[in-house]
């Protein structure tokens, strides 16, 4: 028996369930469209069939801009793992704050600029796009919570 109310047709019908739902996607778009500038710095750094063993072995061939694309790749899997079940929490339990969407659809958009600023080297908004992509993943939590306490 869960803990809470567990009502997924009325959490899925709500007016915030479609861009909880693209927010998903999108994230997982983000996290693919991450190799993009990571299969750039490789097809620079002379990557061969070889390679295809051991391709994180090639690390030190990249350009320092694909090195930070590798940090960024790297990333991206840890940032959707905080995501996805935040957004997945609000699904569930009919999460309908009003802002829930607007931060839901606002993580992927700061998550594409991280990978962007990280790539071409600017610290500053690199670190500002994670720390309030993780706060919209952190908000979603706590939407998703209230809403199960709310029952």
């Amino acid at each position: 028996m869960l803990p809470f109310a567990f009502a997924p047709t009325a959490g899925l019908a709500s007016a915030t369930s479609e861009p909880l739902a693209w927010s998903l996607v999108l994230a997982a778009g983000v996290l693919v469209a991450s190799i993009v500038p990571l299969g750039a710095a490789r097809s620079q750094s002379n990557f061969t069939m070889a390679d295809i063993a051991a391709p994180r072995a090639m690390f030190e061939r990249l350009p320092a801009w694909g090195q930070r694309a590798s940090w960024a790749h790297q990333n991206c899997f840890e940032a959707f793992v905080l995501h996805a079940p935040a957004v997945l929490l609000c699904l569930l339990v009919g999460a309908t704050a009003p802002w829930t969407a607007a931060v839901a659809l606002a993580h992927p958009l700061l998550r594409l600029v991280y990978i962007g600023a990280y790539v071409v080297n600017k610290p500053l908004l690199r670190s500002l796009c994670w720390a309030s992509a993780l706060f919209c993943s952190a908000l979603l939590y706590g939407a998703g919570l209230v809403a199960v306490v709310a029952g």
